[in-house]
């Protein structure tokens, strides 16, 4: 079966689709002078920008995997989170506080998703 990738990199590629899954890589901000809920909006922008490159789209994310620099940004990355995830379609999702490769970054999101 073939593999599709998407903004391929020296190191990584942004998006990898295989047999109608597909798999984003982790997803920071770019503009690192926001706080927890900037950074998440923009984070979750990308998502759906790679998204829908591929036909997909939030409602048919089968997995989510969250790191965040701190817990305490727990409360307000969860609220944007909230106001984007499509109600019904919350998929599974596990957060955990890590240190990130850039200082910077709050957050960072990885997503497992299907194609339409």
């Amino acid at each position: 079966m073939q593999i599709q990738r998407l903004h391929v990199g020296k190191r990584l590629s942004e998006t990898a689709v295989h047999n109608g899954t597909v798999y984003l890589a982790g997803q920071i901000a770019e503009d690192t002078t926001q706080d927890i809920g900037g950074q998440t909006r923009e984070v979750l922008g990308h998502v759906d920008r790679l998204l829908a490159e591929v036909g997909s789209d939030r409602s048919r994310i089968l997995s989510a995997q969250i790191y965040i620099a701190s817990m305490a940004d727990f409360p307000g990355m969860n609220a944007v989170w909230d106001e984007w995830v499509v109600p019904g379609h919350t998929p599974p999702r596990a957060t955990v506080e890590a240190r990130l490769a850039n200082p910077a970054c709050l957050v960072e999101v990885v997503i497992v998703a299907a194609q339409a």
